[in-house]
């Protein structure tokens, strides 16, 4: 089944891709949550207008990503956390508890863009990569510390 791309889908191609796919996958999955469109004759003649409504809508996205990449420098995220013997953490840092510390400073930031592979499950300073968008990412610390006990 041949499908065209109405949103970035990873592993497969960008907006305004003419992609082959299996039928259920197209059928089950892109067709219904709105990713694609099948590809027939009136289908193909608008690829044309999407692909440049994407290329201008793409090029206004990175702009704004790397505006945002800019505020990204200096920032450093604090955590107390309660740890165990050999300073492991009860617990982790998650992207999600990064991504609320982030919406607390003023960036609205979904979990799913921080690309940390594992929990935090250690102290100490880390390096964590933000993808803004797929050709711009950045970087900030976090920083994770013993709580006091009393």
């Amino acid at each position: 089944m041949e499908v065209i791309l109405k949103e970035d889908v990873a592993k497969l191609g960008s907006r305004g891709d003419l992609v082959k796919v299996a039928e259920g996958y197209g059928r089950n999955y892109l067709l219904p949550r709105k990713l694609a469109i099948e590809a027939n004759a009136g289908n193909k003649a608008v690829i044309e207008q999407m692909k440049a409504a994407a290329v201008r809508r793409s090029a206004k996205e990175k702009s704004q990503a790397e505006e945002l990449s800019k505020q990204f420098d200096g920032v450093t995220l604090s955590f107390s956390r309660r740890t165990g013997e050999h300073d492991q953490l009860f617990g982790s840092v998650t992207s999600s508890d990064i991504a609320e510390a982030l919406a607390k400073k003023g960036f609205d930031i979904d979990r799913r863009k921080i690309q940390l592979h594992d929990p935090l499950k250690t102290l100490g300073e880390f390096t964590v990569p933000v993808k803004l968008h797929k050709d711009v990412s950045a970087h900030f610390k976090v920083v994770i510390e013993k709580e006091a006990v009393e």
